[in-house]
């Protein structure tokens, strides 16, 4: 078998006892062993990447590109919110919250692309993409309601944040694939869509952020994003 030298984005490595990896690209690191990278931070060379793993390259059976996923697709509905009133929302909940608003704008962008009546493959709708029985525990009657979507979306969010103790690749990563799922993983589930999901978000909430000049470095903001003592936690 042939290993790909090139770094391909979003790969599944198969090992011959039929477990599998989603990683983000994988490269020959020897004649005998191959390098599996786990992050999908593009701004560091791969010498300087350290969510990685090494596996002998004979327990290799496959590997495979993987598509890019889907993004939701909006369905026939009246007319998307303008942004103005949508930006206005997401400052009124992330003041409440206490939660960055460009977080919850990259939030936004990352699920729905902006789109108020968005409907994703799994059935998840509105701008901040609410389940229906997570809408429901949230009180959100209509997700398709800016207003609604946005309050139930920074609670939940908020909720996740301070569950994470103010991770926020952790509250993310449950954000896409749910807490359990983070939990039984202690960290980001190998999933190559979460794990792509919450490179995105975290990738526009930087470039939101030095865009605006406030935060050169997003790593020390990151600390300040949520204050356990502002936020309202409700039931999971």
């Amino acid at each position: 078998m042939t290993l790909c030298p090139a770094l391909h984005a979003l790969q599944r490595v198969t090992l011959r006892n039929g477990f599998s990896y989603d990683c983000a690209r994988s490269m020959p690191i020897d004649s005998s062993h191959i390098r599996l990278f786990l992050s999908l931070n593009t701004s560091q060379s791969p010498n300087q990447i350290s969510d990685f793993i090494d596996l002998p390259s004979q327990s290799v059976a496959t590997i495979e590109t993987l598509p890019d996923p889907p993004h939701p697709t909006p369905v026939s509905a009246p007319p998307t919110t303008p942004a103005t009133d949508v930006h206005q929302l997401l400052a009124q909940a992330g003041e409440q919250h206490n939660i960055d608003v460009e977080l919850l704008a990259s939030v936004v962008k990352a699920e729905s692309g902006g789109h108020t009546h968005a409907v994703s493959r799994t059935g998840a709708r509105g701008l901040m993409q609410l389940m229906p029985g997570t809408a429901q525990q949230l009180g959100v009657h209509d997700a398709f309601r800016p207003d609604q979507n946005i309050a139930g979306g920074s609670a939940y969010l908020d909720q996740l944040l301070t569950r994470y103790n103010d991770n926020l690749a952790f509250a993310l990563a449950a954000y896409n694939a749910g807490p359990a799922a983070v939990d039984r993983y202690h960290g980001i589930p190998p999933y190559r869509e979460t794990r792509a999901y919450v490179a995105r978000v975290m990738t526009e909430f930087k470039r939101r952020k030095l865009a605006q000049k406030h935060a050169p470095d997003i790593s020390q903001n990151i600390a300040s994003l949520h204050s356990p003592s502002d936020s309202h936690p409700g039931s999971h």
